[in-house]
């Protein structure tokens, strides 16, 4: 368990890394276009095919971090109208489990869009990037999301749910 948490703590200090980078690049490839194009009137020919590249995995490896975290939106109605432990418990079991199941089809459906996208060798039209390269964040971020769900459905069956979830690197 102990390499675990270990391999967790390393995951997540270079998902905060490359999410924070990306974000920064995103944030002035943004600002460049949009300068380039209403002040100097000659738009960056390509800008928004890498934008998109960034923002994809920016986006997918935040969504990681908020599965981790315990801190994705949810609507929680079931507190709101319930105050029995054991109801809730199974509440939560019940919605773990459905999110679990979601997230194997994603897994599934994010290799399938993968396999496409490597055997029809698609790229973008003007670096010709190929498009798995950020299809494969849709895959890396299902992969991780069926692994934090399996953690957390483990801990809600055992009873180990932690009540306040890791929200922090060490």
């Amino acid at each position: 368990m102990r390499l675990l948490n270990t391999l967790d703590t390393i995951l997540v200090r270079l998902i905060h890394w490359v999410v924070a980078f990306v974000g920064l690049l995103v944030a002035i490839a943004l600002v460049l276009g949009i300068f380039s194009r209403s002040v100097l009137n000659a738009p960056i020919f390509g800008l928004e095919e890498l934008m998109l590249l960034g923002v994809m995995w920016f986006y997918m490896l935040g969504a990681v971090l908020a599965s981790r975290e315990r801190s994705h939106l949810s609507a929680d109605f079931v507190q709101v109208i319930c105050d029995n432990p054991k109801r809730l418990r199974v509440a939560a079991l019940f919605s773990t489990a459905v999110s679990l199941f979601i997230a194997l089809m994603f897994v599934y459906w994010s290799w399938s869009l993968v396999s496409f996208g490597l055997q029809k060798g698609q790229s973008t039209p003007v670096f010709g990037i190929p498009w798995w390269v950020s299809q494969y964040s849709l895959l890396v971020a299902s992969v991780l999301f069926v692994i934090y769900l399996m953690r957390d459905l483990m801990q809600q069956i055992t009873g180990r749910a932690p009540d306040n979830p890791p929200t922090d690197v060490e």
